[in-house]
């Protein structure tokens, strides 16, 4: 069964399973997941691969535990080649169609490691929104009653202490009670981000090629882990250059390119992974506002500083948040470690 190629469509109960080999179809079955674990397990060593959706990752990492070669393709890809309507065969076909192109990028895919790390950092994100959502609405609802939230009266918290003590503000029993207990709940979801945070710091000792990328220039814990997530895999070949890593981020101008033309467009904010931009581009302010208000003593800090002048803050801070995803992908790849070049005495 050599040069096989197996398209596998994931479903939540059911597993399309499209085996092609010798440029024809042999098979396009449906398998339950113990089935098509057993049919893994007594297969010979095949290129197994698979549409990247919430399962594929731990589908992958089981067809390599058994030998096999896994890889995840772009759904986006397998709709485009799809040429029927949409059905499981359909689907599985269309990978092995997709597969079969030239020069294919399949999709990096995480280990368990890295798995554990998204999970936590997905929790952590959730809680934020959470957190936003909650304080939105307490203050909403005080100032209903004229009750003004702000930092001469000790913020959220003394409005809401006060508001609960003061027995003459005419407010009842029970208003009192569910004020309270959405205190107490927004209180513990800024507990839960605390805990979150202790569980990402406690991780970085586990990960030394994480703990590496700290030394980058605006980045903290939180970016250097989801850079890690984005870029540390296994099969980092999947990028060919970091500027490819930094395109697939949305840190490069979308190209509009036709008969020789080159045009360049604006940095493109719409990417998949937009939490991910959004906080280095944030470290990267940090770190262009450090640079700007003090001498420098780097050769970056000399370039951040000339571009700052020349272009702007906001554009020095997306060129240093691009600078970075290559400068860690390099550090990745090539197990290097980040060092300033210091300016010559």
């Amino acid at each position: 069964m050599e040069n096989t190629i197996v398209g596998v469509d994931l479903a939540k109960d059911v597993i399309q399973v499209c085996v092609f080999t010798n440029k024809k179809v042999r098979s396009n079955t449906e398998m339950t997941p113990t089935e098509f674990t057993d049919w893994l397990a007594n297969s010979k060593s095949l290129t197994i691969v698979f549409e990247a959706c919430g399962t594929s990752n731990f589908w992958k990492q089981k067809a390599i535990s058994l030998g096999h070669d896994a890889r995840l393709i772009s759904p986006k890809l397998v709709s485009a080649v799809r040429q029927n309507q949409k059905t499981d065969k359909n689907d599985a076909l269309a990978i092995v169609q997709a597969t079969l192109l030239p020069d294919v990028i399949f999709i990096s895919g995480k280990s368990v490691e890295q798995q554990q790390l998204q999970s936590i950092m997905r929790l952590r994100e959730l809680c934020v929104k959470q957190k936003t959502a909650a304080s939105n609405q307490l203050i909403a609802l005080l100032s209903e009653f004229n009750i003004r939230v702000s930092n001469r009266n000790g913020g959220l918290r003394g409005v809401i202490e006060i508001t609960l003590e003061d027995a003459e503000n005419g407010l009842s029993i029970e208003f009192r009670e569910a004020l309270s207990t959405a205190w107490n709940q927004y209180l513990s979801i800024i507990e839960s981000i605390r805990t979150y945070d202790s569980c990402l710091e406690k991780s970085l000792e586990n990960h030394p090629d994480c703990k590496k990328l700290l030394k980058l220039e605006g980045v903290g814990i939180l970016n250097a882990i989801n850079l890690y997530i984005a870029l540390g895999c296994s099969d980092l070949g999947v990028f060919r250059k970091g500027k490819d890593a930094a395109a697939c981020i949305g840190l490069t101008p979308i190209q509009y390119s036709s008969g020789g033309t080159v045009k360049l467009g604006s940095i493109g904010k719409h990417v998949k992974n937009s939490m991910l931009r959004s906080l280095l581009i944030t470290g990267a302010m940090a770190a262009v506002n450090q640079a700007v208000n003090r001498e420098a003593k780097t050769k970056k800090g000399l370039w951040i500083k000339a571009l700052a002048d020349r272009r702007g803050k906001k554009c020095a801070a997306v060129a240093l948040a691009n600078k970075t995803v290559r400068t860690a992908y390099a550090i990745l790849t090539q197990g290097t470690e980040y060092k300033a070049e210091l300016i010559a005495a």
